[in-house]
């Protein structure tokens, strides 16, 4: 007798912004909330739809190396790390980039980072992959683009043998 399969449960899309601003509503009333990662800017220390981030309102000073969530003035939502901290005014990139943004003022940030969930394994503040990116990785701005060179071999292989 054979198995019957029943069909794939219907997916949404929802708009990546509107989904945000629930989230951002959602941190501004004290919750913990958790996204799985989209895009590439955080690479390699996040990966597109490989990780999900939790992450809640600061409960504490931001700091270098800290990743952390912010409104633009024209309404995007980002996720980057803090490179530079001037006053009341954040200078910030994502860990694939070299150009760096800013300032952004304390206001636009909205939450922090606290977890990451890879593979199945939590990944915390005080663990090592962690602090290489918060403390070293951010440091290496200016050899980027050379030091990316090895990660996007590797992710591209991964893409061709199907790993990822």
């Amino acid at each position: 007798m054979k198995k019957k399969i029943s069909p794939e449960p219907p997916f949404r899309t929802i708009d990546t912004q509107a989904y945000l601003t629930v989230l951002h509503k959602l941190v501004e009333d004290g919750k913990s909330v958790s996204l799985n990662v989209s895009g590439m800017s955080m690479f390699p220390f996040l990966e597109h739809e490989r990780d999900t981030v939790y992450f809640e309102a600061p409960k504490r000073n931001l700091q270098k190396g800290d990743i952390v969530f912010y409104q633009r003035r024209n309404g995007q939502y980002v996720m980057h790390r803090i490179y530079k901290i001037k006053g009341d005014e954040y200078y910030i990139v994502g860990d694939a980039q070299h150009v760096i943004e800013g300032p952004v003022l304390r206001d636009q940030i909205f939450a922090i980072v606290t977890q990451v969930k890879r593979n199945e394994r939590m990944l915390t503040p005080s663990s090592p992959t962690w602090k290489f990116f918060e403390r070293i990785w951010i440091n290496l701005l200016p050899y980027r683009d050379v030091l990316m060179l090895p990660f996007r071999a590797v992710r591209k292989v991964k893409r061709v043998v199907g790993l990822s």
